[in-house]
């Protein structure tokens, strides 16, 4: 038995070594099926038949050598009583009479025992590895405990395989999604949807939010003076300076128009979100005047509006379906976001106007001037605002 044990042992390191070089699936299987050969000297095949429904996706079945020609083992060993013992029972299996191999060209091989073990993984019997000895030889319990190694090394090679595709595909199916989500929904979300991809089944969800709407001045006043790609030249270049203070205040930028931007600020602290949209408003409005420096003279000064607002939102995916397509962005719903819209429409000359919640989380760092009440546009009562100045509270 020691002999045996350390025989044993040498065949685990053996394959552990030869298996070492490939992640292949199939090249794993011949591996193991050479390795069973090799420990078994009187059999004449093994095989391992893979009877995975979605094997075909991640290998390819092993040939049978008992053929005169190439035939899949799966084909040609399914039906044989060990097998089909096997699987029924799910044990391993030895039958001592086996069945005759029949050739395609007529001629007919005698056969001696079959073992066959069951590889179950999470339930589910995966594969069968199989072992044919020549007639009047004895499957001992030495190559049975052999085969039984195999079958188990066998199961992880194939877990790996399938794990390894599904992963694959998964990928792949994102990656599908993600390309037609990406001109409609910010990175941030691209790259939770990679990390997640159930979120695109998710319902919207209330967080608390903060929301910054841009609306470039007079954006009609340009469009009837300048020519239609000067405007779009000079509202490119603009808004893609705005880029950099934005990701740097860790906000998003949510929705597009020809004259405006929605940027939306999720993280999961609120005061964070509050301040981090207030810093890239502030910012913004410096580089709108370095902006205006470059314009040549005749383009007069631009000004970029912008209105701020905190709250409790519903976020998530939107999805707008076609007869042939469907689009989804992911946003911010809801009264919060409305005033921050309104907001932005009130503001004159490159003003940053914020709502009444907005101010109580940035208060005391910069400078609020109050602007009183106003009725804006969908709104029944007064909203009290407030206008973000630079520099710091303590020169108000």
């Amino acid at each position: 038995m020691q002999k045996y044990y350390r025989e044993r042992f040498e065949a685990w390191r053996r394959i552990a070594h030869n298996l070492a070089s490939s992640m292949e699936t199939n090249n794993m299987l011949e591996i193991l099926r050479e390795e069973a050969r090799t420990l078994i000297p009187t059999s004449m095949e093994s095989c391992i038949l893979l009877l995975d429904p979605e094997a075909s996706q991640y290998t390819r079945p092993l040939q049978c050598a008992l053929y005169d020609r190439p035939v899949n083992c799966l084909s040609c060993k399914r039906n044989r009583d060990a097998v089909k013992k096997a699987m029924e029972r799910r044990t391993p299996v030895i039958v001592s009479a086996t069945n005759t191999v029949k050739r395609r060209d007529g001629s007919v091989v005698e056969t001696g025992p079959e073992g066959a073990v069951p590889v179950i993984v999470d339930g589910r019997i995966l594969a069968v590895v199989t072992v044919v000895l020549q007639p009047e030889a004895r499957l001992t319990r030495r190559d049975f405990f052999f085969t039984r190694d195999i079958a188990e090394i066998a199961g992880n090679a194939v877990l790996h395989g399938k794990q390894h595709w599904e992963i694959t595909r998964e990928k792949i199916a994102i990656s599908k999604r993600l390309s037609s989500l990406s001109p409609f929904v910010p990175q941030a979300v691209q790259r939770m949807v990679e990390e997640d991809s159930d979120v695109l089944n998710r319902e919207k969800e209330k967080r608390d939010v903060t929301v910054l709407f841009l609306d470039l001045e007079d954006y009609t006043r340009l469009s009837a003076r300048l020519p239609e790609s000067e405007v779009n030249e000079l509202v490119e270049g603009a808004f893609s300076r705005f880029v950099d203070p934005i990701q740097r205040s860790h906000g998003e930028i949510n929705e597009t128009s020809g004259d405006g931007l929605m940027i939306l600020f999720t993280d999961n602290d609120p005061l964070a979100n509050a301040v981090n949209a207030a810093r890239a408003a502030l910012e913004i409005k410096d580089m709108v005047l370095e902006l205006n420096r470059d314009l040549p003279p005749d383009y007069g000064a631009i000004h970029v509006n912008m209105g701020i607002n905190s709250g409790t939102a519903l976020l998530g995916l939107s999805r707008f379906r076609g007869a042939l397509i469907e689009r989804m962005t992911y946003t911010a719903s809801g009264q919060v976001t409305n005033l921050a819209a309104r907001l932005a429409g009130l503001a004159k000359g490159g003003e940053v106007l914020v709502g009444e919640e907005t101010r109580k989380r940035i208060q005391g760092l910069w400078p609020l001037k109050e602007r009183g009440g106003h009725r804006l546009k969908g709104l029944e009562d007064p909203v009290h605002v407030y206008e973000l100045q630079p520099g710091t509270a303590q020169e108000a």
